[in-house]
């Protein structure tokens, strides 16, 4: 392989090793460390989840996006110098742990401050010329946001119980991080299209790319812990406006049928009918709802402004039936954590999205669209130039400007990924 920027590439496999050989180097508090991560993923009050990796962080938080895709060889480069950067880290004795005895604030002075601005400097964050002191001022607020927005948390300049956690999670914890994620980096550095959209399951993320530059970002609601979004590679061949919902079956059987238990009206309530395999409608009222197995009958919600999909869904084939698609939910996407769907994902400002996709679809530009859903009409739509879409699961990368992101490993692939390829 050849070598970029004076960083020796090695295997699939050596990284990986490499990645495992830095967890189990840990310090004595390694264990602590882990049990960090895990808290801060099962956290009911996690931080804010938006993407900040468009994060040029100024003192005061502010941010400047960057347009260079996630899955770019230019990503690649920028996580190879944060590897180095955090093999320097390791090999000095990583970070001092900041004991999380009391929030902190802008404004304080209380002795763990020192330990906090070491703590900041190490990494960057905080510049070294901001000195060591009790004090909490302008400078460590700008470090704490800076670290905050990096790690997917709220940027709110306290430091409080999961900034804490992110904090004290061990220097070889975080480069095995890195370590893993080049991996994955480098399997998608090949060319993706001239077009294409990325959802970054942990970041709850999604960019859509032309020639080369991010022209779009959204955030999104991902699959729960247990229902979880897959990998995945296909192509967008068509959007439907005011689309019908066609429960799953692990739906039916997981949430709907407990819910008609409850209350016999769920189904009409929600416009949710009942479609036998001759394609009649069969009433509620003739079913079993406490029958040891659900009824084997599509459940079909009808457009409108109760449907699972709300204005849209953005269809592509996989193997594991999901799609993208607008929600009735708006709230969720300020929600503390996006992991929230049964694996489908979901779009805020989907219509954004909608446009650009069909903006080589004649008859379909952003006047058209409204129109159509305005209707209410059920409207399929076939895309003139099908747009490559990716599913992908990156943890930890960094950006143009060196600084460098966590996002937590949700789903726990981190360490999947390394075990199977030992």
């Amino acid at each position: 392989m050849k070598k970029q920027n004076g960083f020796r590439q090695t295997s699939r496999r050596s990284f990986l090793r490499s990645a495992v050989a830095a967890v189990a180097a840990l310090a004595p508090g390694a264990a602590l460390a882990q049990a960090s991560l895990v808290d801060i993923i099962n956290a009911p009050r996690r931080g804010n989840w938006d993407d900040q990796f468009d994060a040029r962080s100024s003192r005061s938080g502010a941010k400047t996006a960057t347009r260079v895709p996630l899955t770019s060889l230019d990503t690649i480069t920028y996580a190879e110098r944060a590897i180095m950067e955090y093999q320097s880290i390791v090999s000095r004795g990583g970070w001092p742990v900041v004991p999380p005895t009391k929030k902190l604030k802008m404004g304080d002075s209380e002795p763990e401050v020192q330990l906090l601005r070491q703590r900041l400097m190490v990494t960057g964050d905080l510049d070294d010329s901001a000195g060591v002191s009790n004090a909490f001022d302008s400078y460590v607020d700008g470090a704490v946001k800076k670290f905050q927005s990096r790690h997917g948390l709220p940027a709110d300049g306290v430091l409080g119980a999961f900034s804490y956690q992110a904090m004290n999670v061990s220097a070889p914890v975080r480069l095995g991080q890195l370590e893993t994620n080049i991996v994955r980096l480098r399997a998608m550095s090949g060319f993706l299209g001239d077009r294409y959209v990325m959802v970054n399951i942990p970041a709850t993320q999604i960019e859509a790319v032309e020639n080369g530059r991010v022209v779009l970002r959204h955030a999104a609601v991902v699959g729960k812990i247990d229902r979880q979004t897959p990998i995945l590679n296909s192509k967008i061949h068509e959007v439907i406006l005011n689309p019908y919902w066609t429960s799953p079956r692990s739906i039916i059987e997981k949430d709907i049928v407990p819910l008609m238990r409850k209350d016999p009206q769920y189904l009409a309530n929600n416009s949710i009918r009942l479609i036998d395999g001759n394609g009649n409608e069969v009433a509620p009222e003739t079913i079993d709802w406490n029958a040891e197995r659900a009824p084997d009958l599509m459940f079909r919600q009808d457009p409108g402004k109760n449907n699972a999909m709300a204005s849209t869904k953005i269809n592509f084939h996989n193997e594991h039936a999901v799609y993208m698609h607008d929600t009735p939910q708006q709230s969720l996407f300020n929600k503390l954590m996006r992991f929230e769907s049964s694996g489908c994902v979901r779009v805020q400002n989907v219509r954004d999205l909608v446009t650009w996709l069909l903006k080589n679809t004649p008859d379909w530009n952003r006047q058209q669209i409204e129109g159509t859903i305005a209707s209410g009409t059920n409207s399929p739509i076939q895309v003139a130039d099908p747009v490559p879409v990716y599913f992908v699961y990156f943890t930890g990368w960094a950006s143009e400007d060196g600084v460098v992101q966590f996002r937590d490993d949700i789903y726990q692939r981190d360490g999947a990924a390394e075990l199977a390829l030992r």
